[in-house]
């Protein structure tokens, strides 16, 4: 019975380290991925040429949906920290 509950909770354990590290490198991904989007952004809608300055606009698809992971990422580390 000892060794089904100490293998049972070493299991469990583990799994949960898993996840946490797979969620902070999911959340390093997404805020890195949106800094290079937001610094190419700049960079299209800074030049001259029309069509840079529509890549630039076309960037918006990808930044929006990472500035909202992002939001919610803050609100989940602010959460943490003042729990």
């Amino acid at each position: 019975m000892i060794s089904t509950v100490t293998t049972t909770t070493v299991s469990t354990v583990t799994t949960t380290v898993t996840t946490v590290t797979f969620a902070a490198s999911l959340a390093l991904a997404t805020v890195l991925t949106l800094f290079v989007l937001l610094v190419q952004k700049e960079l299209t809608l800074s030049a001259e040429t029309p069509r840079l300055k529509a890549l630039g606009r076309a960037l918006d698809v990808a930044v929006v949906p990472l500035l909202m992971a992002f939001a919610m990422i803050a609100v989940v580390r602010i959460a943490q920290a003042l729990r």
